[in-house]
């Protein structure tokens, strides 16, 4: 489309406009997510995404093509901000506090694949007939689309948010299947007695979240967590990822003087460095934990654009090519790190009742910041040059002290102890990092004493529900001796 040829700020505008619809389809989670449930907001999203998608690619040069794709592209985003809202809360909901890490992590892994792949074909596209250089590329989304709107019709949903809107049966079902046990088994039965303490704590069972939950402190700390998962998302945007991952290619072409075919060639290898290093932390995640990886991947950033900048002062292509090697480096920390994490965070950080619309503000605050760098990018690098990445250097750097003193581990704790490391900081009046470092591991057994301790469900109540569980599992227990008896009577002679 010639609209955007040499115009940098048109170049920005229609590829940032993307972000606008996927911040208005996290609005859309916000504001109905806890209605709508993760399944049919995931079916949603992902059909809303083919609509966007075909709105684009039948785009006619007797019309007005700029418009229809601008448009395209908004409902497109709209649908995927609906999915990022949703499906991490999802995944965080239905794993085991063993592999949570590492199941989002792979989603992060996942979106750095996708990357890769999108750039080969945009790469082949572009020797193509001038209408297969840009319809094919984006047509092949529907692919993706049709397996996130089908995909959740043969999956479970989220037993935590079943729960919530107080379907027990249904709740207890999924609950024994993803742990491979019986619905009456012990199990099962604590299980679902955490999580519905967890959910009596943040209050409001059975109905929706009100918009000031998300406001309260005391021992929920409903506030603070949703902050500390935004302000993930607002980071890993603001520190420089999408300034090399969209505009690569013109970063080595502009910056560093490189051809354009060669600077294309030197973008895939990029992407394929990228998805490479975005599978460390499947390795990592639970044993180095959350602090350590964004420590390490900030340091990283900022040490890399440090390289890339002050390569870039002298003017001369000897030098811009250590400029090259600062990019590489960035998108290998970043990859390993910050692309993964403010995924995972935000999900396992906000208690169940505030998750859905806690991580949709996570999601927008991500998408909002994901436009203006967007936006600026070739702004930048067309007025400040070197300087757009002394900037980034120094935002990186800003990161260390707000995760030093204020993220606090989550690695190997289930969502509901996440819960009582918010109540112990606020009871005992202590840093929440210090109180993570404090509290030990937790069995299921330990949570639920501890639940009581910390006042989340009071202690007749719990003797109640106790005395349930043990009816309920001794009368499955006898009936299961009255079935061998009978067996064996059967057998005598």
């Amino acid at each position: 489309m010639t609209a955007t040829k040499d115009n940098s700020t048109m170049q920005g505008l229609v590829t940032a406009i993307y972000e606008i619809g996927c911040l208005f389809g996290a609005i859309l989670v916000l504001a109905c997510g806890d209605f709508l449930g993760r399944r049919r907001a995931m079916m949603a999203g992902g059909t809303i995404m083919i609509l966007g998608v075909i709105i684009q690619v039948t785009a006619q040069p007797q019309s007005t093509p700029l418009a229809q794709f601008i448009v395209g592209r908004v409902v497109m985003g709209f649908g995927n901000g609906m999915n990022t809202s949703t499906i991490p809360t999802y995944q965080a909901e239905c794993s085991r506090t063993v592999n949570r890490g590492l199941l989002i992590c792979i989603e992060g892994g996942v979106i750095a694949f996708g990357t890769l792949v999108a750039y080969w074909i945009d790469f082949g596209a572009s020797y193509g007939p001038a209408d297969l250089t840009w319809r094919f590329p984006i047509a092949f989304q529907i692919i993706f689309g049709l397996i996130v709107a089908i995909g959740p019709i043969f999956l479970p949903e989220s037993p935590r948010w079943l729960l919530t809107r107080e379907r027990y049966e249904e709740g207890e079902t999924v609950i024994a299947a993803l742990q491979g046990s019986e619905v009456d088994s012990h199990e099962t039965q604590l299980q679902k007695s955490i999580i519905m303490d967890s959910i009596r704590a943040s209050g409001q069972i059975g109905s929706g979240t009100p918009y000031r939950a998300l406001l309260t402190g005391g021992k929920t700390q409903h506030f603070r967590r949703m902050l500390l998962g935004a302000s993930s998302q607002l980071m890993q945007q603001i520190g420089g990822c999408n300034a090399v991952i969209y505009y690569f290619p013109i970063l080595f072409e502009d910056s560093i003087g490189q051809t354009r075919t060669l600077s294309l060639i030197l973008g895939g290898v990029n992407m394929i460095v990228y998805a490479a290093f975005a599978t460390v932390s499947w390795f990592i995640i639970e044993r180095a934990g959350r602090r350590k990886l964004f420590l390490w991947g900030t340091v990283g950033q900022c040490l890399s654009m440090v390289i890339t900048f002050s390569c870039l002062i002298p003017g001369t292509p000897s030098a811009a090519k250590g400029a090259a090697v600062g990019l590489f480096t960035y998108i290998a920390s970043f990859g390993a790190t910050w692309l993964p994490l403010p995924w995972l965070y935000p999900a396992e950080i906000n208690p169940i009742k505030t998750r859905a619309k806690a991580n949709a503000v996570s999601t927008c605050s991500n998408w909002l910041f994901n436009f203006l760098i967007v936006m600026v990018t070739p702004v930048m690098i067309s007025n400040i040059g070197w300087g757009t990445y002394l900037f980034f250097a120094v935002v990186n750097a800003c990161f260390l002290p707000i995760i030093y003193f204020f993220y606090p581990e989550t690695a190997n704790r289930s969502l509901e102890e996440i819960d009582l490391i918010f109540a112990k900081g606020f009871l005992e009046q202590k840093s929440y990092v210090r109180a993570a470092e404090e509290m030990p591991l937790l069995t299921d057994e330990e949570i639920e004493a501890r639940a009581i301790e910390y006042g989340f469900v009071d202690k007749e109540e719990a003797a109640g529900m106790s005395e349930k569980m043990h009816a309920r599992l001794g009368g499955n227990l006898k009936a299961e001796a009255q079935g061998w008896q009978a067996g064996g009577a059967a057998l005598r002679p």
